[in-house]
C-alpha cells in the first residue's frame, strides 16, 4: 500500500526486531491516516527538496514492539506520527536543518550526530494533525538540548 508517491507502508512498518521476535506491528486505520500525514508533509517534501532516495530506519511501531527495544508504548512512533530516517549523499545535519526552516513538523531530533562524520547519527521527526509544537532538539546519547541553530 501506497502512502505518498515515495513511501509504502511496508517502508514505514518494517522492523527486524519484529521479524525476529514474532511482534505484529501492524498498524490501525488510524496509524495509517497518521503516517500518510507525516510522509505528506514531512517526509515526501524533503524527498523532493534533495531529489534522492530515504532510508526510514524506524517508522510505526506497535506498543509491543516498543517494549521490546525499550521505547516508549505512547511515543509518536506507536502513534504513527513519527519515523527516524537518513538519506545517503546528504550529511544528517544538513538534512535537519532543511526540516526545521522549511517544513511544519511537531518534533525533530538530530540524533547522535557527530559534525566529523557527516553520515552519523539520523533525523527523528514527527508530525501531528492537531497541533505541531516545531520543537527542534539535539540528543547526543546522553542529554536531549534545544537546537538554536
Amino acid at each position: 500500500m501506497r502512502l505518498s508517491g515515495h513511501f509504502s507502508l511496508n517502508e514505514l512498518t518494517k522492523s527486524q526486531t519484529a521479524t525476529r521476535k514474532g511482534i505484529d506491528n501492524t498498524p490501525t486505520p488510524e496509524h495509517i491516516e497518521r503516517l500518510t500525514d507525516l510522509c505528506l508533509q514531512v517526509l515526501e517534501p524533503t524527498r523532493r527538496h534533495f531529489g534522492k532516495p530515504m532510508v526510514i530506519t524506524s517508522g510505526y511501531r506497535s506498543a509491543d514492539l516498543c517494549l521490546a527495544i525499550g521505547s516508549n508504548p505512547n511515543s509518536q512512533h506507536a502513534k504513527g506520527e513519527a519515523a527516524d530516517f537518513e538519506m545517503f549523499g546528504v550529511d544528517n545535519k544538513t538534512l535537519a536543518k532543511f526540516i526545521k526552516n522549511e517544513l511544519i513538523y511537531d518534533q525533530l531530533i538530530l540524533e547522535f550526530y557527530n559534525s566529523d562524520d557527516p553520515s552519523s547519527g539520523w533525523v527523528h521527526c514527527s508530525y501531528s494533525k492537531d497541533n505541531n509544537r516545531k520543537q527542534s532538539l539535539i540528543y547526543d546519547g546522553k542529554d536531549y538540548k534545544e537546537w538554536l541553530t
